[in-house]
C-alpha cells in the first residue's frame, strides 16, 4: 500500500511597525494566515518562512530607511528559495502603492490599511499568477475586529472601538492613509469583550486613532464614557485601558467614568505634542496649554493615584527657543510618569512639510536632549512616590528582559507601571496576579525585592496553560489533511455600521 505524502504547511512571518493599530492589526493578519493553513514560523526565523509579511508605519521619516533596507536584505534569500513571497501592507503601503515594487520589484503583494482580509487570496493570486498583486482600497472593507485573529497574549487583548480621524494635524499622515473617522456599534464591541472574556481574557485595551471621539458620527458626545461604563458591569473583565485620547474630546463625563468604573485602569496617554500655544495652532491641534493642563488636574483630583503619559514632537517647522521652553514649563507642570518623545520628522504630502522655518538638525537634537533630560528626572521622582506602595500586578509574560538572570518576574501595576519583583516559591502563570510591596524605583521600572504578599491564580492565567499545553502538544511541521491556501471561509454577517478615531 503507498501512502499519500502531504506536504507540509507554509509558514509565515509577521514583522509590525508602528502604533498599537499596527499590532492589532498584525494579529488579524496572522489570524487570516493560519486560517488560510499556513503556520508561523519559529521566532527568530529572520526570514526563513515562507511567507513574510511587512505591516508597515508612515508616521516618521526613517520608516521608508527601514522598511527598504529590510526588503533589501530579504532580496538574495528570495532569489535563493522559490516559492517565497514578501507582502508589504500598512500605512506605508497605503501612502506608496506603486513605488514600492518598483524600488524593490521582488515584492509578491502590496495591499493598504483598509483590506487587511485581502491578503491570502492576494499571496495565492501573485503565486498562480507569477506576477506582483497590488490592492489598496480607498475604504474600509471590513472593521479589524470582525476578522479572524491570533491574539499574542492569552489574558490581554487590544478591542478596536473605531478607525480613521477627522482631525488634520499639519505633522500627521494618518487620516489620509486610515480614512475618515468610523465607529463600531456598541453592542458589537461589548460582544467581542464579552467573547474575549469567555476565553480567559482578564485585560482589554480599547483602541481608536482618536479613541474617545467615539460616538461622533451619531452625535452622542458621551458614548464614549458610556461605554466605559458599561465594560464596568462585565463579569470576569479585571481591567479596562485606554489609547490614544484627544485633549479635544476629553470630557468631564469621561473623568467620571474612569473615576468611578473600578476596572477602568487609573492610568492615561494623552498626547501633548507641544506645550507651545504658538505651535499647537500652528499643529492645527485645537487645544492650547492651559486646556491641556487643566483636564490633567481634573483627572488627578478625581484619580490620585492615576500615571500619566504623553506625546512629545521637539523642534516642529517654526519652533522658537520661547517656544520650546513653553514645552518644558508644561513638563514640569504635568509631571508626567513617562513621555514618549520625538524630533520632528518631515512627511511628504503634510503641510508641515513645506512650511517656513524648519528647525535645523543640531538644534532640534540639542532641545531633544534637553528634553529627555528633564523626563527622565521627573520619571524617577514619580516612580520614588510608589517605594513602599502595596500593588496588585498582573504578571506579564516576556517583559522582563533580565527576568531569567535575576530570578525575578515582571507584572504591571494596575496604572500600567512595570514591576519586577522576586519569583516566588509555588508556580505563578502570566495572566495570574500577585500582590507586592515596592522596595525600589528608577526612571523605567519598580522594583519588589521583597517575599510576594500573595499569589491569585486567574482563568487569565489557566488560559495562558491552556494554549502552551496546546501549542506544546503540536507537532512540528505536521497537518492533517491539505493546507488550505486561498480566501479564507466567509464572515458571518456584521449587521450594523461603525463610526468614529484618531
Amino acid at each position: 500500500m503507498v501512502m499519500d505524502t502531504l506536504e507540509p504547511p507554509r509558514s509565515y512571518e509577521v514583522r509590525t511597525y508602528g502604533c498599537q493599530m499596527n499590532v492589532h492589526d498584525s494579529e488579524r493578519l496572522s489570524g487570516l494566515l493560519e486560517g488560510a493553513g499556513y503556520v508561523r514560523a519559529p521566532e527568530g526565523s529572520d526570514g526563513d518562512a515562507d511567507v513574510v509579511v511587512f505591516n508597515t508605519c508612515a508616521v516618521r521619516e526613517n520608516a521608508d530607511n527601514r522598511l527598504y533596507g529590510n526588503l533589501g536584505r530579504l532580496a538574495p534569500m528570495k532569489t535563493k528559495r522559490p516559492g517565497m513571497q514578501i507582502a508589504v501592507g500598512g500605512c506605508l503601503a497605503q501612502k506608496d502603492r506603486d513605488t514600492i515594487v518598483k524600488k524593490a520589484p521582488w515584492v509578491d503583494v502590496v495591499f493598504g490599511t483598509h483590506n487587511i482580509g485581502k491578503l491570502p487570496v492576494l499571496l495565492e493570486r501573485a503565486r498562480v499568477q507569477e506576477e506582483a498583486q497590488i490592492e489598496i482600497a480607498e475604504s474600509l472593507e471590513a472593521f479589524p475586529s470582525t476578522l479572524p485573529t491570533r491574539r499574542e497574549s492569552a489574558y490581554a487583548a487590544w478591542v478596536s472601538i473605531s478607525v480613521g480621524c477627522n482631525n488634520t494635524c499639519t505633522f500627521c499622515i494618518v487620516p489620509a492613509l486610515r480614512g475618515k473617522e468610523k465607529d463600531r456599534r456598541t453592542g458589537d464591541i461589548l460582544a467581542e469583550i464579552e467573547a474575549l472574556v469567555g476565553e480567559g481574557v482578564s485585560e482589554i485595551t480599547l483602541l481608536g486613532q482618536n479613541v474617545n471621539a467615539y460616538g461622533s458620527d451619531i452625535g452622542d458626545r458621551e458614548a464614549f464614557s458610556k461605554l466605559l461604563r458599561a465594560c464596568g458591569q462585565i463579569e470576569g473583565l479585571e481591567r479596562v485601558r485606554f489609547t490614544s485620547p484627544h485633549p479635544r474630546d476629553f470630557t468631564d463625563d469621561v473623568i467620571a467614568a474612569m473615576a468611578e468604573t473600578p476596572n477602568v485602569m487609573p492610568q492615561l496617554h494623552m498626547p501633548m505634542q507641544s506645550g507651545s500655544d504658538t505651535v499647537l495652532k500652528a499643529m492645527r491641534r485645537s487645544y492650547r496649554q492651559e486646556r491641556y493642563l487643566g483636564i490633567i488636574e481634573k483627572v488627578r483630583a478625581a484619580i490620585p493615584h492615576a500615571a500619566i503619559t504623553t506625546d512629545i514632537i521637539v523642534g516642529f517647522p517654526g519652533e522658537t527657543e520661547e517656544d520650546f521652553e513653553q514645552t518644558m514649563h508644561a513638563v514640569r507642570e504635568a509631571r508626567f510618569t513617562q513621555a514618549f518623545t520625538f524630533q520632528y520628522s518631515k512627511r511628504p504630502g503634510t503641510p508641515a512639510a513645506t512650511m517656513e522655518g524648519q528647525i535645523p538638525k543640531e538644534v532640534v537634537q540639542a532641545r531633544y536632549e534637553r528634553l529627555v533630560a528633564l523626563q527622565e528626572e521627573i520619571s524617577w521622582d514619580e516612580n520614588k512616590k510608589q517605594v513602599d506602595r502595596v500593588l496588585e500586578l498582573m504578571v506579564a509574560e516576556g517583559e522582563g528582559r533580565k527576568d531569567g538572570a535575576t530570578h525575578r518576574l515582571s507584572g504591571r501595576a494596575p496604572d500600567n507601571r512595570l514591576v519586577h519583583f522576586t519569583k516566588p516559591d509555588q508556580d505563578v502563570r502570566p495572566g495570574d496576579v500577585v500582590t507586592v510591596e515596592i522596595t525600589y524605583a528608577a526612571p523605567h521600572h519598580l522594583l519588589a525585592e521583597g517575599a510576594v504578599l500573595d499569589v491569585r491564580r486567574t482563568r487569565a492565567g489557566d488560559a495562558w496553560e491552556k494554549r502552551n499545553a496546546a501549542q506544546a502538544a503540536k507537532p512540528a511541521g505536521v497537518m492533517l489533511g491539505l493546507p488550505k491556501i486561498g480566501a479564507p471561509e466567509p464572515l458571518p454577517v456584521v449587521t450594523g455600521s461603525g463610526c468614529g478615531c484618531d
